[in-house]
């Protein structure tokens, strides 16, 4: 099994620190964001923005299903959620130390009304969510806070595996 990696963002003997098992889980490796207009293009113009991130990650992951799951994610924040004051929702791409990939969409919308009953396998077909359960992903959301712990929005959260079979549907 590979060890953790060790920190590097500490100077002297802390340096070589490992990082704990719970970080090295869920702390990414890689991590890019961007901001996409709140418009019926935003989902179309989020797979666009997916792929080359993840070249750049070098994530040995499928690409388009990412580019898929992202895309929907943001089609649902924009169609159901509420844009920031700037008019735009925010995307954000995690690859982890596991390789798994967390997808993550911001929108100014705090609640998210329904989310036991459309995070389901069983939800219907073709539906923006049923993607990620779909492609073996696990759903998740919750509230997004300012820098002042204001609740500003929400953040929906899809962590998808490196291959079909490590998470069962």
């Amino acid at each position: 099994m590979n060890q953790p990696p060790r920190r590097a963002d500490h100077a002297g003997k802390d340096a070589l620190a490992p990082l704990s098992f719970e970080d090295w889980q869920t702390r990414p490796r890689h991590r890019c964001e961007t901001r996409l207009p709140a418009a019926g293009t935003a989902g179309s113009r989020a797979r666009l923005w997916v792929c080359p991130r993840l070249e750049e990650a070098h994530w040995p992951g499928n690409p388009d299903i990412a580019a898929r799951v992202a895309g929907r994610l943001v089609d649902n924040a924009v169609q159901h959620g509420r844009a920031f004051p700037d008019g735009c929702v925010v995307l954000r791409l995690a690859v982890l130390h596991s390789e798994h990939l967390r997808v993550e969409v911001d929108d100014a919308n705090p609640e998210f009304p329904d989310f036991d009953a459309v995070n389901i396998p069983k939800h219907p077909v073709g539906r923006g969510l049923w993607w990620v359960w779909h492609y073996r992903g696990r759903l998740t959301w919750q509230p997004r806070r300012d820098e002042d712990g204001m609740v500003v929005g929400k953040s929906v959260c899809a962590v998808l595996p490196l291959a079909w079979d490590e998470m069962p549907a």
